[in-house]
């Protein structure tokens, strides 16, 4: 069993930043997957980075530039820095491990940006 707990969200006006950490605890295992995905309301759940636990990092295209996931595999922590935040940014965002298959997620953290 791996848990994850997200912390950092809240209420930013546009074109702020914001910074997420999720830490996970558990059975953690190398080579694993750490990502965020967000859920706006009414909408699918979509993902927004993920990092290896070697250090590979991919970006869905709307965030690129904006956004920056990093990784701490000696305190099993990922963050996602986000900054120029704009209202479609608004959705709960989830951190979630993955590893041969199996995905565990944790509880999401609400980010709204409004002024």
């Amino acid at each position: 069993q791996v848990q994850l707990v997200e912390s950092g969200g809240g209420l930013v006006q546009p074109g702020g930043s914001l910074r997420l950490s999720c830490a996970a605890s558990g059975r953690i295992f190398s080579p694993y997957v750490m990502d965020w995905y967000r859920q706006a309301p009414g909408k699918q759940r979509e993902l927004v980075a993920a990092i290896s636990s070697g250090g590979s990092t991919n970006y869905a295209d709307y965030v690129k530039g904006r956004f920056t996931i990093s990784g701490d595999n000696a305190k099993n922590t990922v963050a996602l820095q986000m900054s120029s935040l704009n209202s479609d940014d608004t959705a709960v965002y989830y951190c979630s491990y993955r590893r041969l298959g199996v995905v565990y997620w944790g509880q999401g953290t609400q980010v709204t940006v409004s002024s």
